[in-house]
This record gives structure tokens, C-alpha cells and sequence, in this order.
């Protein structure tokens, strides 16, 4: 099966599942409060609809367009814009006949049940497969900056060690890229002495101008071989895969990142270099270095168990109880909505050019892996619910927050506001949604053509 047809398979799947439970979110409080539900539907049915049955006073179905879902409420201004009703006498099923904190619950069902969902999911994701990773400030010699250019506009360093971002300590190696991105200023440990700098305004925009470097930082890993180029000078010079280099010409090195600027001090020359071989057997190799300071070695990766025996590094690994993995999954939804939370922030202060990221449906189906891995799956699943949930509440007509708006104005002062307002105003939010829709696909095409 293609990585293309997994992905699309994932999405839809993930899709469908947060749709059906964002809107029984709706749907329960609704009926629970005696309120009529005349549609259930996964994806919009306009003009048609791929499968309904009614039970009851509800049409429950599938839509052909797979731009969300819905539940139409009686009485209520929705995205149907169904305004006929309204100029009935209200009646005493109706959504605008409940008082006003009964149709607060009902709107804030939805987004209610994707948070929870979230947490939900990662407490079954630390019961079942528990939390590893490298403790950030466990890095024996600090990172090594990947792409120069970038590490030189936030002012990193290779061997520098990223110890906070605004003031908070930074835990995980995997969190940094994520940190940074919503952070303003890091704490950076080098050579002994720790200093904050200022992340700049646009870094993010830097980043996305050329998305191959926006992986910019990298453990430093130890130079192995994986295989001698069948072209290259020292094909049969008698270096074999998995050969660590510690040494050329005399001069240690420790990491990959040190071998260019010691293969430039030994162009054309012809040098020794002393490799590790099986952990412990210390072997000479004359090589020949060429013109543009190479061996024609192709590097391959040692792994992670063997830089933390060699003392690099440390992994730790946390395996929680049932009832350890639900304050654990808490604090992941709190601290994965609280992330989100920072980057829209980011994207909605055009100085830092974070909106040029902003993805539609290419970009949430390429948080799914090529392959089917099931805790990949429930990771994205759950993010992509925090992500609902927060868009969900943003104070938008024809979003849930967007009613919720109107609702605290009403309990506020005790004024409703009038049915051809929340027209005009659902009709107003629901143009502002589109165009927010075809800017962020708009987005997804333009990478694809041009980047």
C-alpha cells in the first residue's frame, strides 16, 4: 500500500472519529435538556447526502463534502442558515427557548469532548507504552548546529547547551525545536558560563523560507562508517562498516561535526587514521584525503544505547501505573494546548511571519506517518483534537466560540441579541471561515508548486 493512500487512510479515519465525538458533544447535552435534534451529520450534505436514515425526530448521516460535521438544533442559527423557523413563535423544544445556561452547555459540549478526548488518548498512550526520552541538559558536550546560518541568527553554537526557554527549564532534547519556535529569549550554557539571547522577531520566518533547515539542530553524534563509496580513493584501504573514526592525521575528534575542519587542513595529503573497531580494538588506516578534503565515506549512525554507554547522553525511560498515567496524560493535553496556544499567537503577529506556515488539509494529513503505526496514529489524533478544540472556542460567528460570545453578552446583561444580528452575523463568520480555509490550502499549494 502506498505511504500516500496510509496517510489519506489515517486522516479521514482520525478525521470521522473527532467529527462524530466533537458533535455528540453537541448532541447529548441537547437531548439531555429536552432539546430537538433534527440532524446528526459526519461531513456536509450539500445538495446530497452518501447515507441517512432518520430514528426519531433525527436524520442521521454521511455527507459527500469532508469539510467538517454538524448536528442542526432546533430553533438555533447554524451553519444551514435555515432562518425560516425564526419567524415562528418559539416553542418549547427549541434551542432558543432554553435559558440561556442550558444553551452555554450545549455549545461548549463540542470542544469540551475534544479536549477531553486528547487527554484521553494520551493517558492510554502512557499506561500502554510509557514516556522515553533524552533529558535535555543530559547532552555531554552540547548540540551540534546543523545549519550554521540559522544557528547564527538565534545565536547557537555547535556545543552550546539550550538549558531554558523564556526562563522555563527545557526537560526534553525532542521538545527544543518546538520550545524555541514559541519562545522570546533562550538560556544558552556554553563553556562554562550561561547567558540569555533574544530570539528574534521573525526566526520563524527565517525557518520557513527554507524548510530543508528547519531542523537546524542535531545531537552530535560520534563519525561512523556505514560504507566506502565504490568510486573513492580508499575503497580497499581496510576501513569496514561501523568503524568509529576518533582520530585523522594525529588529531582527535570526538564527533561528525569536528571531521570537515580537520579534513581541510589535510587536502590532497595522505594521512593515518585511527578508527574503533568492535568497541574496544583500536586500528591505523592510511587514507588518501582528495582536493575537496573528503575520504569518500559514507556516514552512517550509531544508536542511541551506544552514545549513552559511551557516556554521551542519557535516556530515560518512565513506565506508568494506571493511575500514574492520568495525572501524566493531564499534564500532556494541558501542556500540548498551552503550546498551541503560543503559536497561534505567534501566527496572528505578522512581524514574525508565522502565518506563512499556517497548512490546511495537506498539513494536518502530513502529521501522519508513511507507515501504520498505531501510537503515531493516536499521538496526531490527539493533537489534531487539542487543535478543534482551540479553533473551536476562537470567538468566530459560526463557530462554537462564536455563540458562546453571544451567550456571555446575554447572561452579561441580560439582553439577547436579536435573530436577524445572529444572521448576519453567522453569514459574516461563515465567509471569514472560508477565506481563512482557502488561505491555509491555499498555503499547502503553494509549497507543493514551488517549494
Amino acid at each position: 500500500m502506498s505511504p500516500i493512500l496510509i496517510k489519506t487512510i489515517q486522516f479521514f479515519l482520525s478525521l470521522s472519529l473527532l467529527i462524530v465525538l466533537h458533535e455528540l458533544g453537541h448532541f447529548i447535552p441537547a437531548k439531555l435538556f429536552k432539546t430537538r435534534v433534527e440532524k446528526f451529520y459526519l461531513f456536509f450534505d450539500v445538495k446530497f447526502s452518501l447515507f441517512k436514515k432518520k430514528i426519531g425526530e433525527t436524520v442521521y448521516g454521511i455527507g459527500w463534502l469532508p469539510l467538517g460535521g454538524y448536528v442542526k438544533i432546533s430553533g438555533m442559527i447554524d451553519e444551514s442558515m435555515d432562518t425560516e423557523v425564526m419567524k415562528e413563535e418559539p416553542k418549547p423544544w427549541e434551542f432558543r427557548s432554553k435559558p440561556a445556561w442550558q444553551r452555554l452547555i450545549i455549545m461548549l459540549g463540542g470542544v469540551t469532548v475534544n479536549f477531553i478526548l486528547a487527554v484521553i488518548i494520551y493517558i492510554g498512550m502512557a499506561y500502554s507504552y510509557g514516556e522515553e526520552f533524552i533529558p535535555a541538559d543530559s547532552l555531554k558536550d552540547g548540540l551540534w548546529v546543523t545549519e550554521k546560518s540559522i544557528g547564527d541568527k538565534l545565536g547557537v553554537q555547535t556545543g552550546d547547551l539550550i538549558v531554558a526557554v523564556d526562563g522555563e527549564k527545557v526537560e526534553k532534547y525532542s521538545a527544543l525545536p518546538i520550545e524555541i519556535v514559541n519562545g522570546n529569549t533562550i538560556t544558552i550554557e556554553r563553556d562554562g558560563r550561561t547567558f540569555d539571547k533574544e530570539i528574534p522577531v521573525d526566526f520563524i520566518a527565517t525557518l520557513l523560507d527554507d524548510e530543508d533547515k528547519i531542523r537546524f539542530l542535531s545531537l552530535r553524534r560520534p563519525f561512523v562508517v556505514s560504507e566506502v563509496s565504490e568510486d573513492s580513493e580508499n575503497k580497499d584501504a581496510g576501513l569496514l562498516p561501523e568503524d568509529e573514526i576518533i582520530a585523522i592525521g594525529g588529531k582527535e575528534i570526538k564527533y561528525f561535526d569536528e571531521v570537515k575542519p580537520v579534513l581541510e587542513g589535510f587536502k590532497s595529503e595522505k594521512v593515518e587514521l585511527t578508527v574503533l573497531r568492535n568497541q574496544n580494538q583500536r586500528v591505523q588506516i592510511p587514507v588518501h584525503i582528495s582536493d575537496s578534503a573528503t575520504i569518500g565515506i559514507r556516514p552512517g549512525l550509531i544508536g542511541l544505547e551506544k552514545m549513552q554507554e559511551k557516556g554521551l547522553l542519557k535516556i530515560e525511560k518512565i513506565d506508568y501505573s494506571f493511575f500514574e498515567s492520568i495525572p501524566a496524560g493531564i499534564d500532556k493535553g494541558i501542556n500540548t494546548l498551552s503550546g498551541y496556544v503560543k503559536q497561534m499567537k505567534k501566527i496572528f503577529n505578522p512581524e514574525t511571519g508565522a502565518y506563512k506556515g499556517v497548512g490546511g488539509f495537506a498539513a494536518i494529513g502530513g502529521l501522519f506517518p508513511d507507515a501504520w503505526d498505531w501510537p503515531a496514529f493516536w499521538n496526531a489524533t490527539a493533537f489534531i483534537s487539542i487543535i478543534l478544540a482551540f479553533m473551536n472556542i476562537l470567538p468566530i460567528p459560526a463557530l462554537d466560540g462564536g455563540h458562546v460570545m453571544f451567550l456571555l453578552y446575554e447572561m452579561v446583561t441580560g439582553r439577547k441579541p436579536s435573530d436577524k444580528f445572529l444572521e448576519y452575523a453567522q453569514m459574516t463568520g461563515f465567509f471569514l471561515l472560508i477565506a481563512l480555509l482557502l488561505f491555509a490550502n491555499g498555503n499547502d499549494l503553494y509549497k507543493w508548486l514551488f517549494k
